[in-house]
């Protein structure tokens, strides 16, 4: 079955990169810029589909290794796709395995062909070439599918320059391989930090002609800012009329310097990470439920917060919960987590609609003074 994937500016910010678009997939209409809580296994960890509708979530991203691993990517198809194996109708981006084989796998070995890898469950081999992934990622069914990469160290040069040529021939192989209409295949844009291999990636990528261009290899150790001098970069390079997903990049400041700097997909563990350590997002940083201070507190995580968990519960209730190691703890406060990101993007979506995500921008970072690094 094919689908005509489109994505069609609708807003540009005139002082800064952003901009607001409508990407169009099989399962509904993206409104750009987007974060798309993790569902890593399947599930978006503590929240049900129908709670992720109620936050405003539009798109969720599930991980090919894990779900190759467990329960398997045939049976899902079997049981009719992803989308219906998690009961999420609404669009699904899954990655392409290749950050987890060399992240998670307890020995991996890498050649041009592909990587064999000891799964992290039972150290098990299995073996991931870039038309393994492809097949597995037809099989789970999803929106958006990712091109096999290798995410290499960012600061090695001469490693990322070598394992540059492995990641463009890889992506290559992913087109041939690919056989669904219905599924949009982006290339990762790698690199490292450096502005020369960035450019000769992104130049390769370009020539393939694939309808979105991802990101890849930040967040994984570099400082704040090479991870925004790599976007500036990437802005004026990435071609303007197809979607740039920013990967694993979710903290507030990121989001709103990558938002400013033209990016227009985000995604990251982040909130429910926090979430199951106790810890909710605030304007300007975190608060961790756990500290005696919150033992009497009757005021919500955030009084300006119009989320359920902030429009119901006290910070000394929610301290009881993760003190008692109560589940509810971690759904109430991934609830709230959640909704900080969500209503963040929706945020600079009207901002930039209105010409003045700048002055956002400015206020909201300034409650991040060790971050706020801008264009």
């Amino acid at each position: 079955m094919a689908f005509e994937f489109s994505f069609e500016i609708e807003a540009e910010d005139p002082q800064t990169g952003g901009r607001n678009g409508r990407l169009a997939t099989p399962h509904g209409i993206l409104q750009t810029p987007v974060f798309a809580p993790v569902g890593t296994q399947g599930t978006v960890k503590a929240m049900r589909p129908d709670e992720l509708v109620t936050l405003g979530a539009t798109l969720v991203l599930s991980n090919t290794y894990h779900l190759y691993l467990r329960p398997g990517d045939e049976l899902v198809r079997d049981l009719g796709g992803l989308h219906h194996f998690m009961q999420w109708n609404g669009p699904i981006l899954t990655d392409s395995g290749g950050f987890q084989v060399f992240s998670l796998s307890q020995t991996r070995k890498i050649d041009d062909e592909g990587v064999t890898f000891q799964s992290h469950h039972d150290g098990s081999y299995h073996r991931f070439t870039p038309e393994k992934s492809i097949a597995i990622q037809e099989n789970l069914g999803a929106d958006i599918i990712m091109a096999f990469d290798e995410c290499p160290p960012p600061t090695d040069y001469e490693y990322v320059k070598r394992s540059l040529v492995r990641t463009h021939a890889w992506a290559q192989r992913c087109v041939a391989a690919k056989t669904r209409g219905d599924q949009a295949l982006f290339g990762i844009v790698q690199g490292g930090i450096f502005p020369d291999l960035r450019a000769q990636s992104a130049e390769f990528l370009l020539g393939l002609d694939l309808p979105g261009y991802a990101i890849g290899g930040l967040a994984v150790g570099e400082s704040k800012s090479e991870m925004y001098t790599v976007l500036d970069q990437m802005n004026p390079i990435l071609p303007r009329h197809k979607p740039r997903y920013l990967m694993g990049v979710g903290a507030p400041e990121d989001l709103v310097n990558g938002v400013l700097r033209g990016v227009d997909v985000f995604d990251c563990v982040l909130p429910t990470r926090l979430a199951r350590h106790n810890t909710a997002l605030i304007k300007g940083g975190k608060l961790n439920l756990r500290n005696a201070r919150f033992e009497r507190d009757p005021l919500p995580i955030d009084e300006g917060c119009d989320c359920y968990t902030c429009q119901t519960f006290s910070r000394a209730y929610l301290r009881h919960l993760v003190k008692a190691n109560e589940i509810l703890g971690h759904i109430l406060l991934t609830t709230h987590n959640i909704h900080f990101l969500l209503e963040l993007m929706r945020q600079m979506r009207e901002a930039i609609a209105a010409g003045q995500l700048r002055p956002f921008a400015d206020e909201f970072l300034q409650h991040y003074p060790a971050v706020a690094v801008t264009t």
